[in-house]
Formats: structure tokens, sequence, C-alpha cells
């Protein structure tokens, strides 16, 4: 028995970046999210990366650049919607590029 109690301690928990609604009915805003992938969609977030609103003309996007990238880095999987607001900030863009050796 004790093989499987050290096997659930070293359970890694998927984390996903992805938006997490906030806002009124109809008045609709999100948060861009640190969550653990099996938690729900309005549910428990890790941390805060952002926030996004598409009902303003151009929409609202922004994202503190360093945490997100931190999350890339960890290994965090962005949702289709979350990468394309990383995409449009520029986050993805520097998360792909190389690091040059200093």
């Amino acid at each position: 028995m004790e093989h499987n109690s050290v096997y659930k301690a070293k359970r890694v928990k998927m984390v996903k970046i992805r938006l997490r609604r906030v806002g009124a009915k109809s008045k609709s805003s999100y948060r861009l999210v640190a969550a653990d992938s099996r938690s729900p969609r309005d549910g428990a977030f890790i941390e805060v990366l952002g926030h996004y609103n598409p009902l303003t003309n151009p929409e609202t996007v922004v994202i503190n650049e360093e945490k997100a990238l931190n999350w890339l880095r960890q290994g965090a999987q962005p949702t289709a919607t979350a990468a394309r607001l990383l995409t449009k900030a520029g986050i993805m863009d520097k998360f792909k590029t190389p690091k040059e050796k200093t």
C-alpha cells in the first residue's frame, strides 16, 4: 500500500492558461488565468495573468508579460482563445524565439 500513497503524492497537475468569465449578464469580460486543467471554467485558479474585454471597440487585452512567459516556460498549455490573445499581445513570439546565450 505504501507504493500507492507515494504515487498520489507525486501527481503533477496539468496547468492551462485560459479565460475565466466575469461580469454581469450580457456584459461579459474575462480574466486570463493559469488554472488546473481539471477545475471548472469559473472555478479555482492559480494566478491571474491579465484581462480581456471583447465589448470595447477595439477589444481590450491587458496581459502581464512576465507572468505569462513564466507559466509558458513551466509547461502551461494555452487554450485556443488564450493563445490568440497571447499572440496578439506578442507574448507567444517571445516565447517561441530561441534564447540567446550571453
